[in-house]
């Protein structure tokens, strides 16, 4: 099954763009994956190929017309029935790994791209589309968010990546973010490898590896921190807790 990315867009030659190199680029020569944005502008029905208006009620910017963005997604919807429909925007809930994964075993994505002051509301309620935001940021437009979001997909596709477990200890997959990492030389400007690296010990290395991982997500993530110690004290479905003398 390849994995096809619809990007719906102003700007389509931002598409494959970086995901056109590395890992993704030879995964998409090869056809593991396919790319296939949609310009909205082409929906556009008058003369002037208008997609955007002022907002009603007043205020700055401008706003993607509902119609517009309606016709593109049917279009794109047309062609790919089986593909979820994403749009990028702050207001949407933050990406999660966990999501990522599923999107990445599923058949692709058509991804809806803002731009200016966002989208006219009326086409979230009517048409199927899940709002998603990779962060606390505002960028130009939703492509750049797009292209974080297919490379995080792309890369767990299996056959993208060197090894299968390549990505099973990273940030975010266990809830935790990863471990420090070293390489040669073993001494560089007077700091050296850990000794429990160099030990040959699996154990002791996957002990030190967790105890690590679990520290630096306590101090940098606290917010991480709480979910992952609410998820390990959380007994397990149908599990029973004993009564209170």
């Amino acid at each position: 099954m390849t994995f096809t990315a619809v990007p719906l867009t102003l700007y389509p030659d931002m598409f494959p763009g970086p995901l056109g190199h590395s890992m993704a680029g030879r995964a998409l020569e090869a056809g593991v994956w396919s790319c296939a944005p949609v310009q909205i502008r082409d929906f556009a029905t008058d003369r002037h190929r208008t997609v955007d208006d002022t907002p009603a009620g007043g205020g700055a910017g401008m706003v993607l017309k509902a119609d517009i963005l309606a016709a593109a997604l049917d279009h794109a919807a047309a062609a790919n029935p089986e593909l979820p429909i994403l749009a990028m925007t702050p207001r949407g809930a933050p990406i999660t790994q966990a999501r990522v994964r599923a999107l990445a075993q599923g058949p692709g994505a058509i991804i809806l791209c803002g731009r200016f002051e966002g989208f006219d509301e009326r086409i979230f309620d009517a048409r199927p589309i899940e709002q998603v935001s990779m962060g606390d940021i505002i960028l130009s437009g939703g492509e750049m968010g797009a292209l974080m979001l297919l490379d995080a997909c792309i890369r767990l596709i299996p056959g993208v990546m060197g090894a299968t477990s390549s990505g099973d200890d990273e940030s975010f997959e266990n809830g935790l973010l990863e471990y420090p990492h070293y390489t040669r030389p073993v001494t560089w400007e007077g700091r050296t490898i850990p000794e429990v690296l160099r030990s040959g010990d699996h154990a002791k290395i996957a002990a030190w590896r967790k105890r690590q991982a679990e520290d630096i997500t306590r101090l940098r993530r606290p917010d991480l921190w709480e979910r992952h110690e609410g998820a390990r004290d959380r007994p397990a479905s149908g599990a029973r807790q004993k009564k209170k003398d």
